[in-house]
């Protein structure tokens, strides 16, 4: 994706240049994230209507998941942060390999 669209996401994703489903999954992930006892079926159906499938969902879920899990378990444990050298190759990494783990 191209830098500055990714810097318009980080700045606001409600007003971003980015598809109308990216930007449903993104309010979604959002309301997951704050206020998940407020999430009802109609926003499901909200993310389907724009054209998100249920697999989208799921696993924009299940990363959101792993992201909320590490992040609690970051600062628990205080974590050392990654440059942004080092977040653009672990940004790559699983861009290019997903979240599952590699067979070994």
């Amino acid at each position: 994706m191209d830098e500055d669209i990714v810097d318009a996401v980080l700045k606001d994703w409600r007003t971003a240049p980015i598809d109308e489903r990216l930007r449903a999954a993104l309010g979604y992930l959002e309301k997951l994230t704050l206020a998940p006892d407020s999430l009802v079926k109609a926003d499901i159906i909200h993310l389907r209507e724009c054209g998100l499938t249920d697999e989208a969902i799921y696993e924009a879920s299940y990363v959101c998941l792993m992201f909320s899990t590490i992040v609690r378990l970051a600062d628990a444990f205080e974590f050392e942060v990654p440059n942004a050298k080092g977040a653009a190759k672990d940004g790559r990494y699983l861009y290019t390999f997903g979240y599952k783990p590699l067979p070994g």
